[in-house]
């Protein structure tokens, strides 16, 4: 089982000690460092900060919000970041719900699927620098030949050679379409949360995956002195605190593929009652709503040696790597030697 070090997107101020933190991460054996993306900081230019104090550490991008760029200025980003880090990149893409992609990115949120699917193979052939780009999709077309075109337009190819032909597409989806895709097209997966207790979930769609295929979780790691009721609840806390918002919050009313998710992992029941209560306002009440043992199953509590036991359930399923975010540097050190060893 491989680790990464989830970095996230800033709040109000950068973070202050990001370079030595990647670094003793890189020390420690961590495989990759992931970056994110919102409507604040974006996800390339930390990667670009750290390729260069850093050496073997992979940098991937998770996610960059696909609804911010054209897929071509994500392959310049991509060719420019891979060359620069000596071809360490994953690039994660994805899409946010229709209130970051309408809302900030000022773009339409219908039929991702497709959009998807268009973005990845104009990345694709960005990458191959076979031929000058010719693409004619419904949503994405080189030449641009729509309405406002002044017909001058030609197919170029990206100036700079990439370092890397095949630079690792990752994508983070959600709905069983949208991952069944994912497998056939990218590289690796990225699933906001998880159950190795409930593989079927997921078991179709990942069918058609190749051989090589990654998938990358986004875990939480808390390491308890004891095993007891009080100190576990403790640990969980801040993990339903994290459902509450996604199950509840991100999205509207019947548009929300976070609850969609829960509703098909076994606790549909409990998915909509969280949302109702977090729509109507009650947010503690959403908190307290979600099931110990649906946190309990996406994350890692207790003990070193409840951790290690639980963690043979994933080592078993297809992640292949848990992407964690420990506060301090210790705790870094605490959770490679728990899970490395």
């Amino acid at each position: 089982m491989q680790l990464g070090l989830s970095l996230g997107y800033w709040g109000a101020q950068p973070p202050t000690d990001l370079v030595p933190t990647v670094q003793e991460a890189e020390r420690l054996g961590y495989d990759a460092v992931w970056t994110a993306e919102a409507w604040g900081s974006d996800a390339f230019s930390p990667l670009v900060y750290l390729a260069a104090h850093t050496k073997r550490i992979r940098l991937g991008t998770g996610i960059v919000q696909m609804a911010a760029r054209t897929p071509t200025a994500t392959a310049m980003h991509a060719v420019t970041l891979d060359h620069l880090s000596g071809g360490r990149l994953v690039l994660g893409l994805g899409v946010s719900g229709p209130q970051v992609v309408e809302g900030w990115y000022g773009q339409p949120s219908d039929r991702p699927l497709a959009r998807t699917r268009e973005y990845v193979e104009v990345l694709r052939r960005a990458f191959q620098r076979e031929g000058h780009l010719s693409f004619d999709g419904e949503f994405y077309q080189h030449p641009y030949a729509g309405g406002g075109s002044t017909g001058l337009g030609k197919p170029l190819k990206v100036m700079v050679h990439p370092l890397r032909a095949d630079i690792p597409i990752f994508i983070g989806a959600e709905g069983p379409r949208n991952v069944a895709q994912t497998a056939k097209i990218a590289d690796g997966w990225l699933p906001l949360y998880y159950s190795p207790y409930r593989p079927e979930v997921y078991s179709e769609q990942l069918a058609y995956a190749p051989d090589h295929f990654e998938v990358v979780l986004n875990i939480s790691v808390t390491v308890t002195e004891t095993n007891s009721d009080e100190d576990l609840a403790a640990a969980l806390l801040p993990v339903k605190g994290m459902l509450s918002f996604y199950v509840g919050g991100m999205g509207a009313k019947g548009q929300n593929y976070h609850t969609r998710l829960m509703a098909r992992m076994g606790f549909e029941e409990e998915a909509l009652r969280i949302q109702d209560l977090f729509l109507d306002g009650h947010r503690d009440e959403a908190i307290a709503a979600v099931p110990d043992l649906f946190a309990d199953e996406i994350s890692l509590i207790g003990t070193p040696d409840r951790i290690r036991d639980r963690l043979t359930a994933f080592e078993d399923s297809p992640v292949t790597m848990l992407n964690v975010a420990p506060e301090t540097t210790d705790r870094l050190r605490q959770v490679a030697e728990i899970v490395l060893s």
